[in-house]
């Protein structure tokens, strides 16, 4: 009975780190997108400060939920920064 126990609390754990690693790589691939447009954005200037700025907050904000393994999170700010960034290139 103790076995049996034991195997269902080692796989409870191992399906909870599985379920917190599903968006790792879509997190780092598109952090690593955002980064690449951020610097098109501040090599083509600044006409869209403002859609600039909030690509900068939701970038800060993916790369936080990066360290902290909230990697679903990372995904939807690292898309809406790259939204912000293609705003911001085109001046609005």
């Amino acid at each position: 009975m103790k076995n049996m126990i034991c195997l269902s609390l080692i796989a409870l754990a191992l399906t909870g780190c599985a379920g917190k690693t599903a968006y790792r790589d879509s997190c780092a691939s598109q952090l690593n997108a955002a980064w690449e447009e951020q610097s098109l954005a501040e090599a083509e200037g600044f006409a869209g400060t403002v859609s600039y700025s909030k690509a900068m907050a939701l970038l800060t904000g993916a790369k936080t939920q990066q360290q902290f393994e909230a990697y679903q999170g990372c995904v939807e700010k690292a898309k809406k920064a790259r939204f912000y960034l293609r705003e911001s290139r085109a001046g609005r």
